[in-house]
């Protein structure tokens, strides 16, 4: 029998009956004889309900005490959880992120795991029962204070436990039926990924694809975590995302093995098309276009603590001898960094800024592209041929993203979804939950 780590997120234990239909999950698998750790997400839209009633009596919350806030969301859920598996007659214990020995820096709101010590977890096993986990938070390493991880970070928690504890398996339960080759939400007929390699999975999540959290991939690759993302709402096989060989549990009673028959003997040239309308774009113009230049103008978006994605520098015209440098990045660090940007323009020499939030990324992500020519052609004739202009252009060896207007993002999606054969021939995806705020 097999060490089973599974996450479920907000929709999947929104209400009591959820709660209920998750601890018969849960039971079904310790019935099997398997070990099983649980990590929960607050239930439905407690979290954003909870930031709103920050913002009610605080414009500016400190962030420690909206981390102490936020992370009672989570702490509702374990509990609930593990009393209604009582109720299926196996024993589960609740533990908060400090108590599951999740270790973190003291960046309050997006604190990232330095450590993990389960020892009370791992005891709970050795007794028999479920241990169930607050997602989403840890403590500091250093103040001893309460974190959290960021939005998304119960699937690092959960990743970082099946790390520790080395786990089979890592289940990530959502409101979807798997990893699909586009969101279901705006292609319905995109397809279900049977099995994918981090890598591309990797690629998929910095995309924009918001089925798994970016940080929680970067985990699983680096430990070799084969990760099962499934639905909460059905009993279907989801995604398997796992490298080499490999057998782990895919149910109660129910064991994926590499090579067999549920392990394509050739991956698809393109696995999926992610998007992402959260991200701004900023362009330093007339900068001088001489070395350093472009260090300096990072090296404070750095310190702003901003995340870049993609950069373009224009050529240098030879009359004026100065440049362009366009970036992306998400748009909520994006007034800061104008701000610091602008506060350094007679350092830096620019000419002027501008700042566009209304900018779409749309990503053709796939390891066959290594081998097959092409890509890149069909891809640009899909957009040309529904009327998308491109503003930027990034490239790796399995992705292409290019930016385009915001409000062409969703057209774009569905035109190079098709015209690379995708779409699906068995019907719409199903979204089972989730209220989408």
């Amino acid at each position: 029998m097999g060490l089973v780590v599974q996450k479920y997120g907000g929709s999947s234990v929104a209400d009591a009956a959820s709660v209920l239909r998750v601890a018969k999950r849960i039971a079904s698998y310790r019935q099997a004889g398997h070990e099983v750790v649980v990590v929960v997400s607050a239930m439905g839209d407690t979290t954003d309900d909870l930031i709103d009633l920050a913002g009610a009596v605080s414009p500016d919350p400190p962030a420690r005490e909206l981390d102490m806030l936020l992370t009672a969301g989570e702490r509702i859920s374990m509990a609930l959880l593990a009393m209604a598996i009582s109720g299926t007659g196996h024993e589960a214990r609740s533990f908060t992120g400090s108590q599951a020995g999740m270790i973190t820096d003291a960046e309050h709101g997006r604190a990232r795991i330095i450590d993990v010590t389960p020892g009370r977890i791992r005891g709970a096993l050795d007794d028999g029962a479920v241990a169930i986990v607050a997602g989403f938070q840890g403590v500091s390493q250093t103040t001893k204070d309460v974190t959290t991880l960021g939005r998304g970070g119960s699937d690092t928690t959960a990743v970082a436990l099946a790390a520790a504890l080395g786990a089979d398996v890592c289940e990530i339960y959502t409101d979807v039926d798997g990893v699909f080759t586009a969101d279901p939400r705006v292609v319905p007929l995109a397809r279900r990924v049977p099995v994918i390699a981090h890598e591309e999975m990797l690629e998929m999540a910095a995309a924009g694809a918001k089925v798994l959290h970016l940080r929680s991939v970067e985990y699983a690759r680096r430990y070799n975590v084969p990760m099962h993302v499934r639905s909460s709402f059905s009993g279907r096989t989801g995604t398997l995302i796992v490298e080499g060989e490999a057998t782990f549990p895919i149910g109660p009673d129910q064991t994926y093995s590499s090579g067999s028959e549920n392990s394509p003997m050739e991956q698809p040239i393109i696995s999926g098309v992610a998007h992402d309308s959260s991200q701004g774009k900023i362009t330093v113009i007339g900068i001088p276009d001489v070395p350093g230049k472009a260090a300096a103008v990072f090296q404070i978006v750095a310190e702003a603590g901003a995340d870049i994605d993609m950069i373009v520098q224009n050529v240098s015209t030879e009359v004026t001898g100065r440049t362009d440098i366009s970036f992306t990045l998400p748009t909520a660090d994006a007034d800061q960094v104008v701000d610091v940007l602008e506060a350094a323009r007679e350092d830096l020499g620019f000419q002027r800024l501008e700042y566009s939030g209304r900018i779409g990324k749309l990503s053709l992500i796939g390891a066959g592209m290594r081998s097959h020519p092409g890509v890149s052609a069909r891809l640009f004739a899909a957009l040309s041929g529904a009327g998308i202009n491109i503003q930027m252009i990034s490239t790796s060896e399995i992705r292409i993203s290019v930016v385009t207007e915001q409000d062409d993002l969703e057209r774009a999606v569905r035109a190079v979804h098709t015209a690379f054969g995708l779409d699906s021939v068995e019907g719409e995806a199903v979204v089972y939950g989730g209220t989408g705020r």
